[in-house]
């Protein structure tokens, strides 16, 4: 106890802290991580287990002549773009619309907020009935409207599955962007808009001028969190269209799952997670590098 007693009067007391928290990080985290790197040079596969052993680099190798892998890397870059860029607008006019305190706002928060609050399970089913070429209503109503002749399969046709399925991660995703910037619309001074109003700028300007300068910051977080999210999620795409139709929606995240849980090839399957992660770190890097001498421009 006395010697306990010295400790907490030194500034090692705060690293015995921070102990249990460190050891939880490496056990939950760094271990898991380190694992799955190591996996992705042995040859791991559950349906001929007499195959492990150390292999190297012939995962990566085998990756550069995968045919379906450039599929499902290009489909990633589109989907998670499109997605991205959708959801920040739908985001976007939804936090303005909330921010103006209008009669019904909460109402309307409400409806705003629904879809995220919906698992994906729950909200991929439900768009799988809603575009259903037999049954669904939204061919109904197309169909009605004179904008279709026939009842479409969009899940089924590779010049829309892509495209469908983007509309739906973005009815599904815009709320996460609408939470945080309406946070962040909240924090911007209304004296700067009264300001700028007077000097003749109008809601275009404003936007340009003030809104936009004023949310890189937080826009910078949102949209890294969520093309993380978007690159390791591929729940909603299996749902929909399980990577078809041939592999017309298949994504890195959606590949590196059935190579694992259906061919049972684990060390292929770490190694496309591997290349996975790799991306998503020389992106966040070069966006945040990007967002800072975009800032630092806009204040000079």
């Amino acid at each position: 106890m006395r010697a306990l007693g010295e400790l907490s009067e030194t500034r090692y007391w705060i690293y015995l802290l921070l102990l249990p928290s460190l050891v939880m990080i490496l056990l939950v985290i760094a271990y898991p991580t380190l694992y799955g790197m190591a996996i992705s040079f042995r040859e791991m596969r559950l349906t001929r287990p007499g195959l492990g052993g150390w292999v190297g680099f012939k995962h990566y190798a085998e990756m550069w002549s995968d045919p379906v892998f450039w599929i499902a890397l290009k489909n990633t870059v589109v989907w998670v773009t499109a997605a991205v860029v959708l959801e920040l607008a739908l985001g976007l006019l939804a936090a303005t619309a909330l921010n103006r305190d209008l009669p019904g706002t909460k109402v309307f928060a409400v409806l705003i907020l629904l879809p995220y609050f919906l698992p994906n399970v729950v909200a991929g089913h439900m768009w799988a009935l809603l575009l259903d070429p037999r049954l669904g209503v939204i061919n109904d109503l197309l169909v009605r409207a004179g904008i279709l002749q026939t009842y479409k399969a969009w899940f089924a046709d590779p010049n829309t599955a892509l495209a469908a399925t983007v509309l739906v991660e973005a009815w599904h995703g815009f709320p996460f962007f609408a939470l945080l910037l309406l946070a962040g619309l909240k924090s911007i001074p209304e004296d700067l808009y009264k300001a700028a109003a007077v000097d003749g700028a109008g809601i275009s300007a404003q936007l340009r001028l003030i809104t936009l300068p004023m949310l890189k910051t937080v826009i910078a977080a949102a949209v890294i969190l969520r093309v993380i999210g978007l690159v390791n999620s591929p729940d909603l795409l299996l749902i929909l269209t399980g990577g078809g139709p041939g592999d017309a929606t298949q994504v890195l995240s959606l590949y590196a799952f059935q190579t694992a849980y259906k061919e049972f090839n684990f060390g292929y399957a770490s190694a496309l997670s591997v290349v996975m992660f790799v991306i998503l770190m020389i992106f966040a890097a070069a966006y945040i590098r990007l967002s800072r001498i975009t800032k630092g421009e806009g204040d000079d």
